[in-house]
């Protein structure tokens, strides 16, 4: 009988696991990484790369190299037009008003790329376990409506797989933490990723996870944030030299993994350098990147998207017909979440739950 696995098909990274020994665990992939980037790119010479191989090129194929196609996936153009101009690849319409990906005059369906991923995760989780993957359980945003879902369906029929199971992320989140084992609670699952921001207030327990109210934002997540400070820095640079770098594919291609790096560092430090020599050149030489990004300007920068985040838990809250001292524990999901001022939204959200928020992230890092 063939294994099933889980696949959290992420906007960023992905990540198999397997059920061994009475737990599930992470499947390395064949770079002997935990992660996967969910980065296809296809090549002048015709090649198809995905994974880091993909991230690896990005920056020389900034048109032939698809990330967060999450995004797009199971939606219409018109729904996604903002989203599109913030890539480096093109994004269209198709003769139904579908969003598609343009290279090198060939569209593909956002599936179609979703389920080059979902094929390296199974086939390099074959070669590790040793038989074939055939059957698997996803994860998805608890916000994605019908027809995301049916994609996201579809990705993993192109890819070979039978879909046993779409399931809740915030979901997943509590199974995997085992609270499903503990007597009954009342959990808020605060999932903010790379693309999308879900919040989820659960009852777990006794073997049970009740989802008693969900709410999120499509359209918020850790690239929102890259973004912000990609065009920080590119006014700041504008102005001193009279370039737009992000005109330049290559140059935007950069600069975006210099702000995601930069954010990181801003996690665990107040103040990094974005540092990009020969970013680009006039008819004076080439010209070089070199500015200092402190905390205090990145979340003066991203106030707003923080606040984003306030609307989707309120709603959650007043759905589930609870309030914040009604929460017993808060799980924080997604990379997005180490941001320290997405960690102080949550504490003024939950009250007095400070405590239990620190313990869950100590367990999480």
């Amino acid at each position: 009988m063939a294994r099933a696995v889980g696949i959290d098909l992420g906007t960023t990274n992905s990540v198999i696991a397997a059920w061994e020994g009475g737990q599930a665990d992470v499947i390395p992939n064949a770079e002997g990484s935990r992660t996967t980037p969910s980065v296809v790119a296809f090549t002048d010479t015709g090649e198809r790369l995905v994974g880091q191989l993909a991230k690896r090129q990005a920056i020389l194929n900034a048109k032939g190299t698809i990330y967060s196609v999450k995004r797009f996936i199971g939606r219409r153009y018109d729904e996604v037009e903002e989203e599109a101009g913030q890539v480096t690849y093109d994004v269209v319409p198709d003769d139904q008003g579908n969003a598609r990906i343009k290279v090198r005059d060939k569209l593909y369906a956002p599936e179609e790329i979703s389920a080059m991923i979902l094929r390296k995760l199974a086939d390099d989780a074959g070669k590790n376990l040793g038989e074939r993957v055939t059957e698997a359980v996803i994860t998805v945003p608890a916000y994605f409506n019908d027809a995301q879902r049916t994609a996201t369906r579809d990705a993993g029929r192109i890819a070979g797989l039978e879909v046993l199971r779409i399931i809740n992320e915030p979901t997943a989140a509590a199974l995997a933490y085992g609270l499903d084992k503990r007597q009954q609670e009342t959990v808020l699952v605060f999932d903010l990723g790379g693309g999308t921001f879900d919040v989820s207030i659960l009852d777990v327990g006794d073997g049970v996870v009740e989802v008693r109210a969900t709410a999120g934002d499509t359209h918020l997540g850790g690239d929102d944030f890259d973004r912000r400070l990609v065009d920080h820095v590119a006014d700041q640079f504008q102005k001193e030299n009279g370039i737009d770098l992000r005109t330049d594919p290559q140059a935007l291609q950069r600069l975006f993994e210099a702000a995601e790096k930069a954010k990181v560092e801003l996690s665990s430090v107040t103040q990094t350098t974005v540092n990009l020599p020969f970013i680009t050149a006039d008819a004076n030489g080439p010209k070089h990147l070199n500015t200092t990004l402190t905390r205090a300007t990145f979340e003066q920068l991203t106030a707003d998207l923080i606040e984003r985040c306030n609307g989707p838990v309120q709603r959650a809250m007043t759905d589930a017909k609870v309030s914040a001292n009604d929460i017993d524990e808060v799980i924080l999901v997604g990379g997005s979440t180490r941001i320290p001022a997405v960690q102080s939204l949550v504490r003024r959200l939950t009250g007095d739950l400070r405590a239990q928020l620190e313990s869950f992230r100590k367990q999480f890092e």
